[in-house]
């Protein structure tokens, strides 16, 4: 699946370089080109692999460069004034190459949390193919702004996009990490298993094609009617006679996979299936709350087992209670592992989508009392709790 990446904002940004560090570590080729936006003109500076050229600092004219500090509605209003020069990022990347548009942004900043659903907003007036958001979701002691920003910008972008991919940090990240290095190993994360989406139905001249292949039309068809997703993914290394060669006593015979070889491959398969959806997702949620599923299997061709894939998709089939879940495989002849990737879309249960709504709605709460007034707040504040509103982004 061809995709032209956006990174807007720093943490936006800096999704996107890895995203691209990692198709370049496995020779993979999806990312018909990259474009990062940022207030912060340091930010950009900051990026590895964007071309330079594909590098705009908006909002210069108020901000100086100096970027929004956690003031996303100053972010969507300078974004919605430069939207022109956003557009503008488009002008030398092959869009008629791209199957979908992908924007990504840290939902709790500033300038990502604003200005990515606006880029979002324009980019669907201008372009027919689907436009998909990665919203990174702040952890719980980042603060209470942080997730009053990630909830209206959740909600703006889920509005105008036609999907978004969340990640968790707060899931993701470990006690006594360094900064620096939890939000790296966490972006990882997120970009292996985008890459490996991507990546799947993408086959060179030399490659291999699955017998059952997860082409773009499958992932778009997964995220078709809006909506948040999560993907989980799992992977088991392979004994080392059978990695990458696709040495196996069946093959030194001469013959077709032996009863013990199904076993072993069919126990691979399904049990990572059930790790990638019971473990950490990108965003934790009510596995049967999916409206759909999509399930990609890969590693070497010999250890593709057809009736495993099968049984896998059935048995998500189960855990959602979704009859569209499509399932398919990505040949990677080199591999040492067999991996397993369950995309979950359209969730609509998530504890930590509603703990960070509260949180949200209870600084919210906490803004108008500071601005009206204890006594003339009250009214307002029960009706807040009753409706569970928050202000427009826009």
């Amino acid at each position: 699946m061809k995709v032209l990446c956006f990174g807007v904002g720093q943490a936006g940004g800096n999704v996107l370089d890895a995203l691209l560090r990692y198709e370049q570590r496995t020779n993979a080729d999806y990312v018909v080109d990259a474009v990062a936006y940022n207030t912060a003109s340091a930010d950009l500076r900051g990026l590895d692999l964007v071309p330079e050229e594909n590098r705009i600092l908006f909002g210069a004219d108020e901000v100086s460069g100096h970027g929004v500090g956690a003031d996303n509605e100053l972010a969507a209003e300078l974004a919605e004034r430069d939207s022109r020069q956003l557009l503008r990022g488009t002008d030398g990347a092959p869009t008629s190459t791209a199957d979908a548009f992908l924007i990504f942004a840290g939902l709790g900043g500033g300038t990502g949390s604003g200005a990515a659903p606006v880029l979002a907003k324009h980019l669907n007036r201008v372009y027919e193919q689907p436009i998909y958001g990665v919203g990174v979701l702040p952890a719980a002691d980042e603060g209470a702004l942080y997730s009053r920003n990630a909830a209206r910008s959740l909600k703006a972008f889920v509005d105008v996009t036609d999907h978004v991919f969340a990640f968790d940090n707060g899931a993701w990240a470990e006690s006594g990490e360094d900064v620096a290095a939890a939000h790296e190993s966490m972006n990882e994360e997120l970009v292996r298993r985008l890459g490996i989406l991507f990546a799947s139905g993408e086959v060179g001249e030399s490659e291999r094609v699955g017998e059952s292949v997860v082409d773009s039309s499958e992932v778009i068809n997964t995220l078709r009617g809006g909506g948040i997703s999560t993907i989980g993914y799992a992977a088991s290394e392979l004994p080392e006679s059978d990695g990458g060669g696709g040495f196996s006593i069946s093959g030194l015979l001469g013959g077709g996979s032996s009863s013990s070889d199904d076993v072993d491959s069919i126990n691979r398969i399904t049990t990572q299936t059930r790790k990638a959806v019971l473990g950490r997702l990108t965003l934790p949620c009510d596995v049967d709350s999916a409206s759909r599923g999509l399930v990609v299997v890969s590693g070497p061709p010999e250890w593709l087992n057809r009736k495993a894939i099968e049984r896998s998709r059935t048995w998500v089939e189960e855990q959602t209670g979704s009859m569209e879940v499509r399932g398919g495989d990505y040949p990677l002849p080199e591999s040492n592992h067999v991996g397993v990737l369950v995309l979950l879309g359209d969730v609509s249960r998530s504890d930590r989508v509603a703990e960070i709504r509260s949180t949200a709605v209870e600084a919210e709460q906490d803004r108008r009392e500071r601005e009206v007034g204890d006594a003339a707040a009250s009214e307002d504040k029960t009706e807040a709790v009753v409706d569970d509103r928050l202000d427009s982004l826009f």
